[in-house]
């Protein structure tokens, strides 16, 4: 399912979901458990102060933040305990959507889209403008050449 959003200088589409995120402290997640029924090995990469694994289903991932020293993830371990960190759609245009969001008044967490983990480009919405979700939005990475 395709959702075209028509505001601003030019179109852009929200293309699907692209991950949940479940953030978590040290040792306690749940990744042996996904690992066992989903029968995958998760892509892993190092952030500031949590280790971010991506567990493929589907046409999404569940991906799985774990603190690893101070920043984001433990603040809000600390504030919320573990539990649902924030929903992703990918979107076709990351810029073309921020530059619409902004211009119709959506409070953003990232102005501009900045690097995310397996060669995405990414951005947050603040929570406010989703009645306290989190969202993130994930335009993936270029296609490399084939053959």
């Amino acid at each position: 399912m395709s959702i075209d959003v028509s505001t601003g200088p030019a179109l852009w589409r929200i293309v699907g979901l692209h991950h949940v995120a479940f953030a978590h402290g040290p040792g306690s997640g749940p990744e042996d458990a996904l690992c066992r029924v989903l029968g995958v090995t998760p892509h892993q990469e190092s952030g500031p102060g949590f280790l971010e694994r991506m567990f493929p289903v589907g046409d999404a991932y569940v991906q799985t933040l774990e603190a690893s020293g101070d920043g984001i993830v433990q603040r809000f371990i600390d504030k919320r305990g573990p539990g649902l960190h924030h929903v992703a759609f990918e979107v076709d245009r990351i810029d073309t959507a921020l530059q619409a969001l902004r211009e119709e008044g959506v409070r953003l967490v990232d102005e501009e889209a900045r690097p995310g983990g397996m060669g995405t480009r990414i951005a947050f919405v603040h929570p406010s403008a989703f009645g306290g979700m989190l969202v993130e939005l994930v335009e993936p990475a270029p296609a490399g050449p084939t053959g």
